[in-house]
């Protein structure tokens, strides 16, 4: 433990140093007049019982191939050196660097280093996952890292912590906007302003960007000390990205969109410490990692590989403005729209059937958790306002109710984020009844929405089948914007109010969760920085929540301690 605090120390100052020098990306300016080095820091991630990844990107004196030495070591001065080697890299990979060393211990700490002519970069640490002898499991979850957005304090935060196993990053590690784009308001101010500054399209544009998030000092400290496992969103790619397209990617004015899902995905694998399963399919990146007989994860693509077009609410008005509700239902519950796809889920089935784990825990992206709204807030008959205090008022008086007002209580909920599960909901009940057949305890973790929310997971029968814990976001502004004049308090709570599923709601804060699983419970612990707008801040856990083995419990519940 001493070891790993000396670490911390020396990652706090390393980064401090180079938030002073100004630390800046040279990706796609290789034949600049530069030092060779390593300007955006180390990373590991994908890390199994025997082995795990270890990254860097070199900065290139001139442009060429150019060796790469790497070391792993069991202390962080590096002498205890148990592996070692050498790996040549170019402008093919945009000068990135992955090894896999194998034959490593279960759950140990390992510390890694990488060399060119003299030139050292930092030392990350690691941990291989343990085997069966784990006591418990603890996750740190990230989700919506926006640049221009604000500082990555949550990242600072969370690299102070001693006593994380690895780190998930389920999706937006990037935005792909221009300059002028999304949440870019105060980007001037904070030195934070997009590069390259338009829309990103081609291989280029997407390694420049990566490498502008990778220095910043901050990402860097998380990513050297602890492993990370990610997957993909949309704004990796493109803003609601589905299988074939996006919804603002626009063929006749950017080209085909495969041309640019394939730049997209060529920088992620050569900007990320990820292990491709299968070579041949760089876009199939579901996997699973088993932690100790406790946890076995499975990290899903909810975006890319398998996904129909998301459903407009706005084609299913007619000439008179009127909404069919009965074939809006019968879309959304439709076998034939898939979120994941047939072979993913069948892959998904087939490593549950499999787990001896105490809990299966599903790493994805969007909320599978039924966020409906009382069909009149959809219909734009009442605000969600007025609504959650007509409800309150005929609980305290349903004597002040009027008909019209009666009507819209006893309304039905309606789904209407479709780019989430509810917009797929054939394949969110067939998860739930895997779920059910193989008696499994149900964890999933979900980001997204850069708000905070924990979920009761219930199927379309009303049967609990589980939890849904989702993370707020790292920088991108949440619900806060959406009501500008209304305590956030209050806001969070008309949220819960309004949907019947949901038990907490954390709308206006930035920050992450750590989630702790043991053979009895997961807890999921929701840390929130004060302001992503300066470098001082300062960070709390607002709430804990805890979900129970078995099933009479696999429901959240609050925290006894």
């Amino acid at each position: 433990m001493e070891g790993r605090r000396t670490f911390i120390r020396q990652m706090v100052a390393s980064t401090a140093l180079l938030s002073v020098a100004g630390c800046t990306s040279t990706a796609g300016s290789v034949g600049d007049s530069i030092a060779a080095g390593f300007q955006h820091g180390v990373a590991s991630g994908d890390p199994l019982s025997d082995r795990v990844i270890l990254w860097t990107r070199v900065t290139p004196a001139r442009a060429g191939e150019v060796e790469v030495r790497w070391q792993l070591a069991t202390d962080p001065a590096m002498r205890q050196v148990i592996a070692h080697g050498s790996v040549v890299t170019s402008a093919q990979k945009d000068y990135t660097v992955k090894v896999d060393p194998a034959g490593l211990l279960p759950g140990h700490v390992y510390y890694y280093q990488f060399a060119v002519d003299g030139e050292k970069s930092v030392v990350g640490r690691t941990k291989t996952l343990a085997r069966g002898d784990a006591r418990q499991v603890r996750l740190a979850v990230f989700s919506c890292s926006n640049y221009p957005a604000g500082y990555f304090n949550v990242y600072a935060d969370a690299a102070r912590q001693d006593d994380i196993d690895a780190a998930l990053h389920i999706g937006d590690y990037i935005y792909e906007y221009e300059s002028t784009g999304y949440a870019c308001g105060n980007a001037e101010a904070l030195g934070r302003v997009s590069e390259p500054r338009e829309l990103l399209l081609r291989l280029d544009d997407y390694r420049r960007r990566y490498g502008q998030y990778r220095s910043d000092p901050d990402l860097q400290a998380v990513h050297a000390a602890m492993p990370f496992i990610t997957v993909w969103d949309d704004h990796e790619f493109a803003d609601d990205t589905w299988r074939d397209g996006s919804v603002d990617h626009k063929a006749s004015k950017y080209g085909p969109f495969a041309l640019r899902k394939l730049a997209a995905l060529t920088a992620y694998h050569e900007w990320m410490p990820i292990r491709v399963p299968d070579a041949a399919t760089p876009d199939k990146i579901y996997r699973s990692f088993d932690f100790g007989g406790i946890v076995s994860l499975h990290m899903l693509d909810t975006r890319l590989i398998g996904r129909d077009q998301q459903l407009m609410m706005s084609s299913y008005y007619d000439e008179h403005k009127h909404f069919d509700v009965e074939k809006y239902k019968q879309d959304v519950c439709s076998p034939r729209r898939q979120m994941i796809g047939r072979e993913q889920m069948a892959w998904l089935e087939g490593q549950v059937a499999r787990s001896s784990a105490r809990w299966q825990m599903l790493g994805q992206q969007v909320l599978m958790a039924r966020m409906e709204y009382p069909t009149p807030v959809v219909m734009g008959e009442c605000n969600c306002t007025d609504y959650s205090a007509l409800k309150k008022r005929a609980a305290a008086d349903p004597s002040c109710v009027t008909p019209k007002q009666q009507r819209w209580l006893s309304a039905p909920t309606l789904p209407c984020y479709l780019d989430s599960w509810d917009g797929y909901q054939a394949d969110r009940e067939q998860v739930f009844e895997m779920m059910r057949k193989h008696r499994k305890n149900l964890v999933v973790l979900a980001g997204d929405t850069h708000n905070a929310w924990a979920s009761d997971l219930r199927d379309a029968q009303g049967r609990q089948v589980g939890v849904e814990f989702a993370t707020a976001s790292v920088s991108s502004p949440g619900m806060e914007g959406a009501y500008p004049d209304r305590d956030p308090e209050d806001v969070a709570n008309m949220m819960v109010d309004l949907i019947e599923p949901l038990y907490y709601a954390q709308t206006s804060k930035r920050g992450y969760m750590i989630v702790t699983a043991s053979h009895e419970q997961v807890r999921c612990d929701w840390r929130f920085v004060d302001t992503v707008f300066k470098h001082e801040f300062t960070a709390a856990t607002e709430r804990s929540l805890r979900v129970l083995a078995g099933p009479g419990n696999r429901r959240i519940e609050e925290c006894t301690t």
